[in-house]
C-alpha cells in the first residue's frame, strides 16, 4: 500500500522540542521530493521544509535555525526535528511527496524549490502551550 504516515506530534511547552516522523511505504522515498507542511486553524497550509529529489534542503523563514529536516533512506522515512518551539508553531503537520500515487486528500502545493507536491499523509497535531 502506497502511503505516508506521520507521527510524533503532541502537546509541549514553549521552548521545548519535538521530533516528527514520516514513514513512507510502497515507493522509494529517496527518489522523490519530500516536504513538511503545516496548517493552523483558519490559516492556509504552508511549507515548512523540504528535501528535493537531488537532496537539496530548504526551510521557511519562520523555522530556519530551529527546525532540521533529515531523511533515512534505509527506513524510507523523513524527520523534522523541531527545537525551541513557540505557540506560533501550533498546527497540524503534514508530510507530502511528488510521487504520483493517484487521488489524494489535498491539491498539490509548492514547497520552496522542491516543486509541487500532491501526495499527502494524514497529519500529526503539534500544540505548543504553557
Amino acid at each position: 500500500q502506497v502511503q505516508l504516515v506521520e507521527s510524533g506530534g503532541g502537546l509541549v511547552q514553549p521552548g521545548e522540542s519535538l521530533r516528527l516522523s514520516c514513514a513512507a511505504s510502497g515507493f522509494p522515498l529517496y527518489s522523490y521530493a519530500i516536504a513538511w507542511f503545516r496548517q493552523a486553524p483558519g490559516k492556509e497550509r504552508e511549507a515548512v521544509s523540504c528535501i528535493s529529489s537531488d537532496g537539496r534542503i530548504y526551510y521557511g523563514d519562520s523555522v530556519r535555525g530551529r527546525f532540521t529536516i533529515s531523511r533515512d533512506n534505509a527506513k524510507n522515512s523523513v524527520y523534522l526535528q523541531m527545537n525551541n518551539l513557540n505557540p506560533e508553531d501550533t498546527a497540524m503537520y503534514y508530510c507530502a511527496t511528488d510521487f504520483p500515487w493517484g487521488s489524494s486528500s489535498w491539491p498539490p502545493l509548492r514547497a520552496f524549490f522542491c516543486g509541487d507536491l500532491g501526495s499527502w499523509g494524514q497529519g500529526t497535531q503539534v500544540t505548543v502551550s504553557s
